[in-house]
């Protein structure tokens, strides 16, 4: 699941859930009201700070602001908020709070500790965005392409009344002096030989070039307005109309034109040719630094490579069971070559086909699904199409609904060829992970939650929230899955590949390991092309330490799980863990240990 601002299109398949109230997590003591008022102003500051995280959590109050949140003055004021409410919790006696303020009062306490660690690196990360002072965006992931798919029209920045539309016009009007901002700090970066790998650049520069159009009308940047509702007046639509060619005419292209140049003239020669963030000045700090920030653990990137490499020699070993069972003379190479290619694998001739696979997934697990998980979400949940201009670069993924109803959960499948999508590709496994009983289950579960204060409902912590999503994907043989050694291949194919990411990750930005070998190091131990392979170890370059939390984090609620179920034998109830594990919400790991060691006592 992304993080970040995704665009929409019409539902395909709706499937409701039920829900149960969550009333466990309010202790019997009664909440401090001081406490809870502190963590309401909390809320709402950040919210002002972080403009563009209230408008991914469905806050409007600020959709008409867009800070460059990573320059100096900007990045002093986001320090002073974190030093002024670690200092209120000081304040507060953690020991007269009742269960669910103390988990509170933990969790602000990280967050500002954490914050403060990460300004003194150089690094910020919200909901909405993660960017570095001297490298404010990438191929992967920043502003510039978060304003594409916010400015479409099908994202969640909201498009449906003529407020909206002024607010999106002012907030877009913005990001020409944002852009400036991120050339003078890419610059600065580029002073102390703080810059991204050339081969990376050499990405961005086409993501720029795209933006760039002659006509304003056919600018992704156009499309809200002809979504424009047809309740608006003639008065407005024909205002709007002409507001936005001009915002796109003057400020969005001319912005882009700038980025454009300024990469491809200035910083594309300034682009280092090494590999991890270990060559940045302090770079071993920061990744360290990184490891925890997504680990949310004290586990050393060497423990973590340890921990990979004997992961993927385990699930290599599990690899060879299934291929004797599939009856497959050859290699595991070959096998996976086989999976890749052979035409009974390509079952699909239309988008809807592959829709209905996906669904059909869904309809099997159901009736286990409800013995497992008790505690289930209200949040409605739909299968999409990606569209189509954005499918070519896009993954399958889950975006979180709202728990007011206005916007459902969408599961995202990205069809550019029916006839060429690999029904072995882990369709079950990825089905699991990315929507039910994953991301969707505990992303809703979360924000559903009244009893928990709003930073709480909206907040993130990778190896949380997807080491509980790979974790569900081993919960397919438990949910009537991966009968078809195919189906199973493609699961473990899944498992390893965030294996694999331990051992590239920390190799990478360690100096063990180039971009060159971490690529070999991938294609020679899952079935991934060399494309996809380029791809993937590209976005770790980058987004450095956050490949890591998958696999720390199922391997977590594993251990937590078998440790119980060996304390309590008999009692141990699988239903009532994973309710347990999703009523609170995201959390740090050391947190939730000591919450869930709570629950196994009592």
């Amino acid at each position: 699941m992304k993080k970040f601002l995704l665009p929409f299109i019409i539902a395909i398949g709706i499937a409701a859930c039920t829900t149960k109230k969550n009333t466990s997590s309010v202790s019997a003591i009664a909440p401090d009201r001081q406490f809870d008022s502190l963590l309401e102003k909390y809320y709402n500051e950040r919210m002002e700070l972080f403009p563009l995280e209230a408008t991914m959590n469905g806050d409007a109050r600020f959709n008409d602001l867009l800070p460059a949140d990573f320059t100096d003055s900007y990045r002093t004021r986001i320090k002073d908020f974190f030093l002024q409410y670690q200092s209120a919790l000081k304040k507060i006696d953690r020991s007269s709070l009742n269960d669910n303020d103390g988990k509170s009062y933990d969790i602000l306490n990280y967050e500002m500790k954490m914050g403060l660690d990460g300004l003194d690196v150089n690094f910020l990360g919200s909901s909405a965005l993660i960017n570095n002072s001297y490298m404010p965006f990438d191929q992967f992931a920043g502003l510039p392409l978060l304003m594409g798919q916010m400015g479409s029209g099908t994202g969640n920045q909201p498009f449906k009344t003529v407020t909206d539309y002024d607010n999106w016009l002012k907030r877009a009007s913005l990001f020409g002096a944002w852009s400036d901002s991120a050339i003078v700090y890419f610059k600065k970066g580029m002073a102390i030989k703080y810059v991204l790998p050339k081969n990376i650049v050499e990405k961005m520069i086409p993501q720029m070039q795209a933006m760039i159009v002659s006509d304003p009308a056919k600018s992704i940047f156009y499309t809200p307005v002809t979504l424009i509702p047809a309740s608006f007046s003639v008065a407005d639509k024909n205002r709007l109309d002409s507001a936005f060619r001009k915002l796109i005419v003057t400020k969005i292209v001319p912005a882009y034109t700038r980025l454009y140049e300024f990469l491809k003239t200035d910083y594309l020669a300034a682009a280092r040719t090494t590999t991890g963030v270990n060559a940045l000045p302090g770079g071993d700090r920061y990744y360290r630094y990184l490891v925890k920030y997504w680990t949310t653990t004290n586990k050393s990137p060497e423990e973590i490579y340890d921990t990979g490499l004997s992961e993927v020699k385990r699930i290599r070993t599990e690899m060879e069971k299934i291929k004797q069972q599939a009856g497959f003379n050859g290699n595991l190479n070959a096998f996976f070559d086989f999976m890749r290619t052979d035409k009974r694998f390509f079952p699909f001739k239309t988008p809807e086909d592959v829709l209905n696979g996906f669904r059909k997934i869904q309809a099997t697990i159901d009736p286990n699904v409800k013995k497992l998980f008790t505690l289930t979400p209200k949040t409605k949940f739909e299968i999409r199409q990606t569209e189509a201009f954005r499918a070519a670069s896009a993954s399958i993924e889950y975006y979180p609904g709202l728990p007011d109803g206005s916007r459902p959960g969408i599961f995202y499948v990205p069809i550019t060829d029916a006839t060429k999508f690999n029904s072995t590709s882990g369709m079950e496994s990825t089905f699991l992970h990315e929507a039910i009983p994953g991301h969707h289950y505990q992303c809703s579960i979360q924000s559903e939650n009244t009893s928990l204060p709003k930073f709480r409902r909206f907040i993130w912590y990778g190896a949380y929230g997807e080491g509980y999503a790979l974790y569900c994907e081993s919960l397919g043989k438990e949910l009537g899955l991966y009968t078809d050694p195919y189906q199973h291949m493609g699961a473990l194919g899944d498992e390893i590949h965030r294996a694999i990411r331990l051992v590239v990750d920390v190799g990478m930005h360690t100096g063990k390991m180039t971009r060159e070998e971490a690529i070999k190091y991938s294609m020679e131990n899952e079935a991934i092309s060399e494309e996809a392979a380029i791809a993937e170890i590209e976005r770790y370059m980058v987004y450095a330490g956050q490949a890591l939390s998958y696999k720390t984090g199922a391997l977590f609620i594993r251990d937590l799980r078998d440790k119980y179920k060996a304390q309590m034998g008999s009692k141990f109830d699988l239903a009532s863990f994973h309710a347990e594990y999703l009523k609170d919400g995201c959390m740090p790991l050391e947190i939730i240990e000591k919450s869930m060691d709570k629950w196994s006592k009592e």
